[in-house]
C-alpha cells in the first residue's frame, strides 16, 4: 500500500501559499470548533488548527481525528526511513479532505527545517518536508508534534460564510489540544476554552 506522501513531503514548500491578513479577521493560529449542525460529516466534531488565512482563502489541519489504521512506524517504512532508533511515536491524523496523500507535520517551534518550515504563530510551526520525519525518527525532531495526511481548505470568502452561518466557533489554541494524545476529548476541551458547555449546544442553532 502506498499513501503517496513521499514526493509531497520531500517538496520544500508542500503547503498552500496564502498572504497573511493584517486585520482582525485573520484566524491564523486559531482553532475552529465544528458545531453539531454544520452539515458536513467530514468535519463532525472536528477541531481545526488554522495554518493560514487570508482574503485568498484558508488552510488548516484537523487535530482530533487520528487514523489508527496508519501507524507512524509503517509510514516511515513506506518512505524508506530507518526507524530502528525511533525515539518518539507520532500519531498520524486525518488532516482534512483535500489532497489526503500529502503529509503535514504540525509542531512546536523549537524545530525548523530551513525553507520547509512555516512559522504559523508564536510557538507553533508546520513543516511539509521529508527531513522532519527523518529527524523525528532519530530523536532530533521537535519536542511535540502531530502528523496530518491531507488538509482542510477554503476558497476566498468560503470560511467567512461558514462562520456567519454558525458552522464554527473560534478559540485560542493550546499545546494540549494541538499535540495531546486524548483526541476524543479535544472537541470538548476546545469548547471549554470558550466557557461553552457541549451539552448546552443547540443542535438547531449551532450556538450556546
Amino acid at each position: 500500500m502506498s499513501w503517496g506522501v513521499s514526493a509531497t513531503l520531500a517538496q520544500s514548500s508542500a503547503h498552500p501559499h496564502y498572504h497573511p491578513m493584517t486585520d482582525s479577521t485573520d484566524l491564523t493560529g486559531k482553532l475552529l470548533i465544528a458545531m453539531p449542525d454544520m452539515g458536513d460529516t467530514r468535519f463532525e466534531h472536528a477541531v481545526v488548527y488554522m495554518c493560514a488565512h487570508s482574503s485568498e482563502g484558508a488552510m488548516g489541519l484537523i487535530v482530533n481525528k487520528p487514523t489508527p489504521e496508519i501507524r507512524f512506524s509503517d509510514l516511515l517504512e513506506q518512505l524508506s526511513i530507518d526507524d530502528g532508533d525511533l525515539a518518539t511515536d507520532v500519531r498520524v491524523h486525518y488532516g482534512g479532505p483535500v489532497e489526503t496523500g500529502r503529509g503535514f507535520v504540525l509542531h512546536t517551534s523549537d524545530y525548523a527545517s530551513g525553507a520547509g518550515t512555516m512559522e504559523v504563530s508564536d510557538g507553533v510551526a508546520m513543516t511539509a518536508t521529508l527531513d522532519i520525519l527523518e529527524d523525528i525518527a532519530t530523536g532530533a525532531g521537535p519536542n511535540r508534534s502531530m502528523l496530518g495526511l491531507g488538509y482542510a481548505g477554503w476558497g476566498p470568502g468560503q470560511l467567512e460564510g461558514e462562520l456567519m452561518r454558525n458552522g464554527w466557533l473560534v478559540c485560542d489554541a493550546t499545546d494540549d489540544i494541538l499535540f495531546g494524545r486524548a483526541a476524543e476529548h479535544k472537541w470538548t476541551a476546545a469548547l471549554k476554552e470558550l466557557g461553552v458547555d457541549p451539552l448546552m449546544l443547540s443542535a438547531s442553532g449551532g450556538s450556546a
